[in-house]
């Protein structure tokens, strides 16, 4: 489901994906450098490479690697039986290499990048994986092949581009310059005492193993997933990072048939710093029961048509809804690209949502309301501090989040630049927060969705409760539009009959238009964490949103994923 491929090399890698998945970013608070063998490793060879570029007539004026060295494991079950669980360690070495200077190097943009061999904006260099033990030779070996190829693909690419047109202004700057930060955080705890994945094994075949006894589930797995990550980031510049990760996550996921053959999902997921942490089987099983109740009421209900009119996104919802249609268009990268729709181009300091809205993106808020943060890290992955950055401000777009690739008017990072291990980094979300206001309550906003339906002459309107993702276009070449996933959605009548579930339902819609329906938020907020695919990978965030009131939605029906209705009877438990 999630695309990790150049945003260069096809259109498709323009869809943006945001996964419901829990995890949680853990950073020491310690400043002092700290000893680490591969740290040392690695300093030494870029420092013997550097020395060695000064032979050459145009040699890189940038080198900087960053290593992600992650031990996971993983225990899947259905319906009360093991099927699989395993673990596995490996470290993945990105390589990041520049020719020419800040100015002007290998990474400017051309318009006709397909005729430039290796050609990349947000860099060049690769992925490679390293000896995971810190055997000296073999690592620096490692290194030093990779930087070789590296560079003599840069040197090539900046010949070459240095004739071609020119897309961008030459004020702006191919790469900005930081400051340098030196941070070790003290060793990773040894993984073994971390988790032992066999001692699961029991928990999770009670969790899958309560939904046997129903004969229309046709689908249910547990699944746990621990892992353990150390995150090494060393330049050229003087830069030295190491920090570390660790998260616990636990998904349960089910699927009913319906009469009409359709195949209804539900998730229910839970995060912890690590697994010892994670809530009580007891806590786990009354939620199972409740998922339980609620795809039978799903296999009951009616499909919804397809409808336009105003609709409740309820605060989890509401945190995608702003995640896709908002957050990825003031990453500041694509205002770099001249394939990318480029919504808010040129939007500086003028108001593109309702006065009562603001729009933070913090990544060194740890925890929200007690609950940890998934998009939270102490310096980003190109070695800039964490910032706090307000991109909107009572409506007013003040910013954009950005990587170290300058953009007009604004020439530096505010440490968002991230990526997934084995990608190379680009600006990206972090913890999106949404502040209101003027909050009214959802009460009132239940009797301001019927008044418009009235208005708008709608039998009912819709609320949205919970979601379990969405994906959303930016580029040029296909609609502009984005598409989320509820889960949970239930008709609001005007002539007040009761809440009706119903089924089928796909949010959709293009951004500037939704922006314009925004009429009320409440004062209620709430988590969503998951992890979001992108050009630089898969990458954990955070949305945290009130809930709102829109004056028109539009949905379509979901794709039916069809069963036939079983030849056989189920097996049963022996009797």
């Amino acid at each position: 489901m999630i695309s990790v491929k150049s945003q260069q090399s096809t259109v498709l890698s323009k869809i943006l994906v945001l996964l419901f998945i829990f995890s949680i970013t853990v950073t020491s608070v310690y400043s002092q450098p700290n000893q680490d063998e591969l740290l040392s490793i690695v300093e030494s060879e870029l420092n013997r490479e550097v020395t060695e570029f000064r032979k050459q007539t145009q040699p890189p004026y940038y080198l900087a690697y960053r290593i992600h060295d992650s031990h996971s494991a993983y225990v899947t079950t259905s319906f009360g039986s093991l099927v699989g669980s395993d673990s596995d360690h490996s470290r993945i070495l990105v390589t990041d290499i520049k020719v020419g200077d800040y100015s002007f190097d290998s990474s400017h943009p051309v318009s006709n990048f397909e005729d430039i061999d290796g050609y990349d904006m947000h860099g060049i260099g690769g992925a490679v994986q390293m000896p995971l033990d810190n055997n000296q030779q073999a690592i620096k070996f490692i290194v030093w092949q990779q930087t070789q190829s590296a560079y003599r693909q840069a040197l090539n690419v900046y010949k070459a581009i240095r004739n071609q047109p020119q897309t961008e202004s030459k004020s702006i700057s191919d790469f900005s310059k930081e400051k340098t930060a030196v941070y070790v955080a003290p060793a990773m705890i040894d993984f073994n005492a971390f988790f032992n994945p066999a001692e699961w094994h029991d928990q999770m075949k009670k969790y899958s193993a309560r939904f046997s006894k129903h004969q229309d589930i046709i689908d249910a797995v547990a699944s746990l997933e621990v892992n353990t990550e150390r995150k090494y980031f060393i330049s050229s510049e003087g830069t030295k990072i190491v920090q570390n990760r660790t998260y616990a996550y636990l998904t349960i996921r089910s699927s009913i048939r319906a009469d009409d053959g359709d195949i209804i999902p539900l998730h229910q997921s839970y995060f912890a710093l690590e697994p010892t942490k994670l809530p009580s089987e007891e806590i786990i099983l009354k939620d199972i029961d409740n998922m339980i109740s609620k795809l039978d009421l799903l296999r009951k209900a009616p499909v919804a048509e397809p409808y336009t009119g105003p609709a409740i996104l309820y605060s989890r919802a509401a945190g995608v809804f702003f995640h896709e249609i908002f957050g990825h268009r003031v990453e500041g990268h694509r205002l770099k690209d001249k394939n990318d729709g480029q919504t808010f181009k040129g939007k500086l300091h003028e108001q593109v949502l309702p006065k009562s809205l603001s729009v933070t993106f913090d990544p060194t808020l740890p925890t929200y309301n007690g609950q940890a943060l998934n998009g939270h890290y102490q310096y980003d992955d190109e070695g800039v501090m964490a910032q706090k950055v307000k991109v909107v401000e009572n409506g007013i777009l003040k910013t954009f989040l950005m990587s170290r690739t300058p953009i007009e008017n604004i020439s530096t990072s505010n440490g968002h630049g991230r990526a997934q291990a084995g990608a190379d980094a680009v600006s990206r979300q972090s913890n999106l927060i949404i502040e209101n206001t003027k909050a009214v309550s959802m009460t009132q906003m239940r009797k301001m969705l019927i008044a418009e339906c009235k208005k708008q002459r709608k039998p009912y309107g819709y609320l949205f409760m919970d979601v379990v993702g969405g994906f959303t276009t930016t580029d040029r070449y296909m609609p502009n539009a984005f598409n989320i996933f509820p889960t949970e959605v239930y008709r609001i009548y005007t002539d007040g009959r009761p809440d009706e579930l119903v089924r089928g339902v796909d949010l959709i819609g293009t951004p500037l238009a939704m922006f314009a329906a925004i009429q009320a938020a409440d004062n209620t907020h709430e988590v969503f964490t998951g992890f979001c695919g992108a050009e630089s990978g898969s990458v954990p965030v955070t949305a945290i949103s009130p809930s709102l009131f829109v004056k028109r939605i539009e949905t379509q029906k979901k794709p039916m994923a069809q069963l036939e209705k079983s030849i056989l009877e189920r097996p049963g438990e022996n009797k």
